[in-house]
């Protein structure tokens, strides 16, 4: 089991590398479809954004309104300064927390721990890092400490009843083929 200090460090890579891919996005790319079907690249990574501000809100205060996680409208000449500035906000909540603190998420309306919210984060930025790579054409695989965290928070969240409508698409039947293409499996792509 991953400690916090650990948990720290994959989120900052995983922030990092969906980074990556997001700056990599031209102004021609952010039309293109991702495996979030109701979303275009442009969507996405404006969910992404508020994403961020939502989280960055609710580790810094304790909580934050639903608002606060809402996608923002993004131009072509926004998309990297709006994720560049959403990723440091939240990068620094996270570092400033308290071990101990406790976070509501006004989203899934309930409270957290950090390590929980920490994780939560892991499994969103690497998850989203791939969708990005893939609107991209380019191939995303996390170092396979990152994809351990996500599996296990994969095979969670498929073993819930329901799984988690409006946060992740249903599992996919067909099993995947190594330890990341399960776990996209599990989360619906």
């Amino acid at each position: 089991m991953a400690t916090l200090d650990d948990l720290r460090l994959l989120f900052e890579r995983a922030l990092d590398d969906a980074g990556v891919l997001v700056r990599q996005a031209a102004a021609a790319d952010l039309g293109a479809p991702t495996p979030c079907s109701e979303w275009d690249l442009r969507a996405l990574i404006g969910h992404m954004v508020g994403q961020n501000e939502g989280f960055a809100a609710a580790v810094a205060d304790g909580d934050a309104p639903v608002e606060a996680y809402a996608a923002p409208e993004l131009s072509a000449e926004q998309v990297r300064s709006s994720w560049d500035a959403s990723a440091d906000r939240l990068r620094t909540a996270f570092r400033d927390a308290a071990p101990e603190a406790r976070v509501r998420l006004a989203e899934f309306d309930r409270e957290a721990s950090l390590e929980t919210a920490l994780g939560m984060q892991v499994v969103d930025c690497a998850v989203h890092a791939w969708d990005v790579a893939t609107a991209l054409g380019e191939v995303y695989r996390p170092p396979d400490v990152v994809v351990e965290v996500v599996l296990a928070s994969a095979r969670s969240i498929a073993a819930r009843p329901g799984g988690t409508p409006g946060v992740f698409a249903p599992a996919k039947a067909v099993a995947g083929d190594d330890a990341w293409s399960d776990a996209l499996r599990l989360l619906g792509r």
